[in-house]
This record gives C-alpha cells, structure tokens and sequence, in this order.
C-alpha cells in the first residue's frame, strides 16, 4: 500500500549529530525551537508530550518513543490532543541524523496523515520548525516562536 500523505524534510545543520538529537529530546532544548512546555522520556514506550505551539498557547500534542538510537535516529508516534482528524498517537515521524559536512544532515519523514489538507498544514509547520532547530543546535537564537503565518 502506498502511503499518499507524507510530509518529508531535509536540511543540513551546522552541529554535530549529539548536539541535535540532544535538542530533539532534551525538554529544555526543545522548548528553545518550538513549544512553551515539553516532556520527554526518549526510550521506546516512552511519553513524547510538547505544548504551546506558535500562535496557539494551549495546542497539545501528543505520542510515544517507538525507536530511540541515540544521536542517530528517533522514531515516535504523534498526534494532537482534542483532535478527531489526527488524534494522538495516530501519525508517525521519524528522524534520522546523518554525521556529513562536519555537521548533521537531518533527514526527516511525518506519515501516515490522514488527509491533503492534513498534509500541507504540517509541512507547512515543519518548513518553520527545521529552520528554527537548525538555528538553535548550531547555537543561534531563533527568536521567540511567533508560529506559522497562514500567509507563507
């Protein structure tokens, strides 16, 4: 089976691949990028939880750690609270970190959306949020997140 909505995102980060997968799953060093509140228990089964999305203050989302390979890969299922088109849980993003270019080619892949519409909303919001960790692992500070215009 095909899957037909899959945000996919590529950039190349001038830090290494420890310093990323540390601001992938350290609460404090998400919250740098993106959200107001984060918990993390990065081991398989373990919570994902992350609050406080761009122009929404109280937006929660939700998941579960399904694969956790430190400094190279991260798997974990995800969804938002209150949310009937892509509940917690219900969609998958995986994220591996590649050591190239004496920084890290982060490589990542949200499937299993459940509509188009679905689909253009988060690659929409991850075309915000990659840029907004590669200036924070590289150790720039990305400003305070106003989140994603509707505009852009």
């Amino acid at each position: 089976m095909t899957e037909a909505f899959i945000v996919q995102r590529e950039i190349q980060i001038a830090a290494p691949p420890a310093t990323v997968f540390a601001f992938l799953t350290d609460p404090q060093k998400i919250i740098s990028w993106m959200g107001l509140e984060a918990a993390t228990e990065p081991h398989p089964g373990g919570l994902y939880f992350l609050k406080g999305l761009g122009s929404d203050r109280t937006r929660a989302a939700r998941g579960a750690f399904r694969e956790v390979v430190p400094v190279h890969r991260l798997a974990y299922s995800f969804g938002w609270e209150d949310s009937e088109e892509v509940p917690p849980g219900s969609s998958l993003i995986e994220i591996d970190l590649i050591d190239k270019d004496s920084g890290t080619l982060l490589r990542m892949t949200h499937s299993g959306l459940p509509t188009a519409e679905q689909c253009a909303a988060h690659d929409k919001g991850w075309a915000h949020y990659v840029g907004r960790l590669s200036l924070a692992a590289a150790g720039r500070d990305p400003g305070p997140d106003r989140g994603v215009t509707q505009s852009s």
